[in-house]
């Protein structure tokens, strides 16, 4: 075979790069394939926070139900055990110290607040084996964020527990949490500190300015 002929060979069999049309063709394809998928994936995720979340209110009602079986006394005394302060239990509950103390003696209640007893304890329940959160009492007794005084005790007894289950899921950060309890929470609660994400990807904190 003469060189010519093995050099004509040759350069037929190389493949010519495509042309800078076509490259942008196959890239704006791709774009938006993965943006339809992006987007279905945002779909899902919206879908999915929300029955997470209807999962566990009708599991916490279940678990209501239950726990109202028990006697108000009970259900105080668990709670006791828990470690939960009685001027707690009754912000909690939303009654006076007083109050408590007259169930802790066997004095009767309402439906109403045997019921409110029972689903709070319901609610230690769930944070506890489903968020695995360690002293339920404690932990209800630390500011959601550093710098800011509420705690998922204020946010329970504001009336929103589905925030303390969304704080406690660790779905969402504590500055969301406060945004949707109160969106004028920075100004309301400034501080001289700010919350920043440090080299190591976790949150920490730092003097105003630095």
């Amino acid at each position: 075979m003469s060189d010519d002929l093995a050099s004509g060979t040759a350069a037929a069999e190389i493949t010519p790069p495509p042309s800078i049309e076509e490259t942008r063709t196959v890239a704006a394809v791709l774009s938006d394939d993965v943006g339809f998928h992006r987007s279905q994936a945002r779909h899902l995720h919206g879908e999915y926070d929300a029955l997470h979340k209807r999962t566990h209110h009708t599991e916490w009602v279940v678990r209501t139900t239950e726990r109202c079986r028990e006697s108000t006394q009970e259900l105080l005394r668990e709670l006791a055990d828990l470690g939960f302060a009685w001027r707690d239990v009754a912000q909690l509950v939303g009654v006076s110290v007083a109050a408590i103390q007259k169930w802790r003696r066997g004095e009767g209640t309402t439906g109403e607040n045997r019921q409110k007893a029972a689903s709070f304890l319901a609610a230690c329940d769930l944070i506890t084996e489903h968020f695995l959160v360690q002293e339920i009492a404690s932990w209800f007794e630390v500011p959601v964020q550093m710098g800011v005084p509420l705690t998922p005790i204020d946010i329970w007894a504001g009336g929103r527990p589905d925030l303390v289950f969304e704080y406690a899921s660790g779905y969402s950060d504590a500055e969301v949490v406060l945004t949707a309890w109160d969106p004028n929470w920075r100004e309301r609660y400034r501080s001289d500190f700010e919350t920043f994400r440090a080299e190591d990807g976790k949150r920490s904190i730092r003097p105003k300015g630095r």
